[in-house]
This record gives C-alpha cells, sequence and structure tokens, in this order.
C-alpha cells in the first residue's frame, strides 16, 4: 500500500463513525444513512485522487458524502415509525440546506470555512443558514426533557441549557431505575441520557427500559464514549454528543430532536 492510500485509509477509519453519524441525523434514516456512507467510500475506492486534493482529508471525505448524497436528489429514509414521519414533514419545511449545515457546524465542529467547502458556499453563505437553522429550530413547540446523568455538575449545566432556550425539565435520574420511574410518572418529549450512571447502571439499558414503555421518544445520548454506540449496529442514536461537550452542541441538538419530534401535543 501507498503511503497516499494509508493517509488515505486512516483518515476513513478515523472519521467514519462519525460521518455515519452525520449521514443518519441528516437522512432521519440509519438505513438510509449509512446507504449513503457506504457509497461515498466506494467513490473514493474508485478514485482515491478524492482525498488527495487541495483540501484537508477530513473536509474532502464529507464534501465527497454531500456530492453522492446530493447527485442522488438529497433523499431521506423511509419512515419507520410515526415518529420518523413527523420528523420528515418538519424536515420537509425547513429552509434548504440549513440542517446541513448546522449539522455540520454544531455536532461535527466544522467552522463556517470548512461547511462552504464542504457544501460549495462561501463561509458567509453558511454562516447564513446556521442562523436560519437556529431561528427555525428555535420556533419549535416547547417540550419536556428527561436527563439521566449521574455527575451533578454536568446535570445542572444541561437543566440550564435546557430550560434557557424553554423546555421543561422533568428531572434528573442519577441511575437506571430512577430514571425509569421518572419517565413513568411524567412522560417527556425528549430523553438527555449518559451511558454510565452511579450506581454502575447504563443509561443505555434505562433508555431501552422506558422505551418499552414508549416507543416514539427521541433520545440524545452524551457521553465520554461514543464509540460504544457508533459500533454499525442497530439501533444507533442520531444524536451522540461526546464529552466535553459545548452549550452549542446540546442547544442544535436539543431544538433538533424536539424539533421533529414535536407535535401540537407538545406544551
Amino acid at each position: 500500500m501507498s503511503e497516499h492510500a494509508a493517509d488515505a485509509a486512516s483518515v476513513v477509519t478515523t472519521n467514519l463513525p462519525y460521518l455515519r453519524r452525520y449521514a443518519r441525523a441528516l437522512t432521519g434514516s440509519q438505513d438510509t444513512g449509512d446507504r449513503y456512507a457506504a457509497a461515498t467510500l466506494e467513490a473514493i475506492l474508485e478514485d482515491d485522487s478524492i482525498l488527495s486534493g487541495p483540501l484537508p482529508a477530513r473536509i474532502a471525505l464529507f464534501r465527497a458524502f454531500h456530492l453522492v448524497w446530493g447527485s442522488a436528489g438529497a433523499p431521506l429514509g423511509t419512515p419507520d415509525s410515526e415518529m420518523s414521519r413527523r420528523a420528515q414533514d418538519h424536515m420537509a419545511a425547513l429552509t434548504p440546506n440549513t440542517r446541513e449545515a448546522l449539522l455540520l457546524h454544531a455536532i461535527e465542529g466544522f467552522s463556517t470555512v470548512d461547511i462552504g467547502k464542504i457544501m460549495g458556499l462561501t463561509a458567509a453563505q453558511a454562516e447564513t443558514l446556521i442562523q436560519i437553522a437556529k431561528q427555525e429550530m428555535a420556533e419549535s413547540v416547547a417540550g419536556s426533557v428527561l436527563i439521566i446523568e449521574d455527575e451533578a455538575i454536568i446535570a445542572m449545566d444541561i437543566h440550564m441549557i435546557v430550560s434557557e432556550i424553554g423546555h421543561r425539565v422533568t428531572g434528573i435520574a442519577r441511575t437506571r431505575s430512577a430514571a425509569v420511574e421518572l419517565a413513568a410518572r411524567d412522560r417527556p418529549h425528549l430523553i438527555l441520557a449518559d451511558i454510565q450512571l452511579a450506581d454502575q447502571s447504563s443509561g443505555i439499558d434505562a433508555v431501552n427500559d422506558i422505551l418499552r414503555q414508549f416507543d416514539d421518544i427521541p433520545v440524545i445520548f452524551i457521553t465520554a464514549f461514543p464509540e460504544r454506540l457508533l459500533t454499525g449496529t442497530k439501533p444507533e442514536p442520531a444524536f451522540l454528543i461526546a464529552k466535553p461537550y459545548s452549550e452549542a452542541q446540546v442547544r442544535s441538538a436539543v431544538s433538533q430532536a424536539m424539533f421533529f419530534a414535536s407535535t401540537e401535543a407538545l406544551v
């Protein structure tokens, strides 16, 4: 293997879980997101110069995905639940390209200059799209949020962020059993969960217990161990934030998840 090919393989290996995360959130479907991530890899295998041009390799990888996905008409996945159907209805109402820009910025950490290179825009155009997305998300109806987090300072910080953007926190759970009890007492519209909890129980198990009661609640995992969830097996979360997180990441993920899950029943 040539040095260039080895470098390209390293870039793809390192960034593939995050490309899949982005593709999944963008298309609203794990299957569809993975299909276009795989098509991107096939394009790179056919022409590895895609990653050897003037763009940094990570930016080139995401740009290649956008070209593949865009050439197919920027499709969304087939809804597999009522929540998925509502999500796609909401996505259809958004200003074109705004969600892509916001996801690239707030979740994947790209600068507006980088987003411009990925999407074929100027940095100023990318910034405008991000601001439009934030405004459209902020105008969605407010809902209730359950926080599953055993570290008190982090839980308080997340509580403050969620409250400041207009949502009601139903409670903070430090253990699996407490999370299930809180959800049963006050059904949330959204769950924010860590993986490792205070009694060594699993936030993943807590979420699964809750979803057995209420199967249409969106979930955002905030964790220091994202690799435990970005495994390629099903199901994977559409929204996954790595610790240490930024306030912008939490605001963006919460606003999007609430926006796509919202119905007229939310108050």
